[in-house]
């Protein structure tokens, strides 16, 4: 049995960073008692193989740099496999002059309050692109795709990030991507697109955890908190406990996925006590949390008692002397405690009186 290859093998841009890879099957091609299937293989930029039994694929990849793949005919009966002949389609990548895409492009999401999802993104302008070089950005989330309202420039007036403090981002969805995509323009050249994918989990900012309660149990310091502000429940939460004993001067970072801990100690320090999340079990993980403000617990040991009730002493024999000099002054007794010397008068004539005449 002679296998044939598919027929009208297209590729089309269907959104930002997505390709509709389509064909017919070979209208020669023997159908009876046959299993037809297709072979794809995506050839550029990520490879990847994978079979069908549709005529069309859906691929999400950055198309800046090009796409290119093929397909072919794959004829099952019983334990038989034949293959047919590959056939290939390409798509350039798009107009643009070499390093004027931009580079170091990061971003970083938020779930907020309101279980809505923010969005900051910065990148630095391409090396060859002029200095008149204006950047626009697109996000695009599964079928939604919005342009940045609100960029923020560089000394050149040149835009280098971009802030969307709601987004269509599904806060509560797993391991989905983010397509962004930046493109430009120049009176003096032909600005490259540039395009790059996110995983929604993988660049999120996590939430501080709440509400965290630290105190001490005779020798033992107990702490609670909550879960960071986040659609996941706790336990897709790990945390960072850190531990500063301010009279040794010894850190400690533990390790923690519960929502509370019990830790030895010695009483006698004073300690700081701060907290961080990250995702652990149910996502890709993310940026760790910022630290939540510091509490202090416990008390410094006195290294010298002697010294110190000494100092406490002198401090307070120094504030008594200095309070009652205020009283006797405003009294006037001091005056009558210590009386001005007189000045003793003069009895004698000056026998050689001075003639200022």
């Amino acid at each position: 049995v002679q296998v044939f290859p598919p027929v009208n093998f297209t590729l089309t841009v269907s959104a930002l960073a997505q390709v509709l890879l389509h064909w017919k099957p070979n209208p020669n091609q023997e159908q009876k008692n046959y299993t037809i299937r297709y072979d794809v293989e995506i050839l550029s930029p990520v490879p990847e193989e994978y079979d069908t039994k549709k005529t069309y694929s859906i691929r999400t990849v950055a198309l800046h740099n090009g796409f290119s793949a093929r397909v072919r005919t794959l004829l099952l009966h019983n334990d038989l496999q034949m293959r047919s002949d590959w056939v290939k389609e390409k798509l350039l990548p798009p107009p643009g002059a070499p390093e004027t895409s931009v580079t170091n492009l990061s971003c970083v999401t938020r779930i907020t309050i309101s279980s809505t999802v923010s969005l900051h993104c910065t990148w630095l302008p391409g090396q060859g692109a002029p200095e008149d070089t204006e950047y626009f950005l697109f996000y695009r989330y599964e079928t939604h795709t919005e342009e940045c309202q609100n960029y923020i420039k560089d000394r050149w007036n040149r835009n280098t990030e971009c802030r969307f403090s709601v987004t269509r981002i599904d806060p509560e969805e797993v391991d989905k991507h983010i397509v962004i995509h930046i493109n430009g323009s120049s009176k003096y050249a032909a600005i490259k697109p540039f395009q790059q994918l996110f995983n929604q989990n993988a660049i999120e900012k996590v939430n501080v955890p709440r509400n965290v309660t630290v105190f001490l149990e005779q020798n033992d310091l107990l702490a609670t908190w909550e879960k960071p502000i986040s659609p996941f429940p706790k336990e897709c939460f790990e945390y960072e406990f850190y531990l500063f004993n301010l009279k040794s001067d010894n850190k400690q970072i533990l390790k923690i996925s519960s929502n509370d801990f019990r830790l030895r100690i010695d009483v006698t320090s004073r300690y700081s006590i701060q907290i961080r999340a990250n995702h652990h079990i149910c996502c890709t993980r993310g940026f760790w949390s910022d630290w939540s403000e510091i509490i202090y617990v416990g008390q410094t040991k006195l290294e010298n008692p002697i010294a110190w009730i000494l100092a406490v002493l002198c401090v307070s024999t120094s504030c008594t002397f200095l309070l009652v000099a205020i009283i006797c002054k405003l009294n006037h007794v001091w005056s009558k405690l210590f009386p001005p010397i007189p000045t003793p008068s003069n009895k004698f004539r000056d026998p050689f009186p001075n003639d200022y005449e």
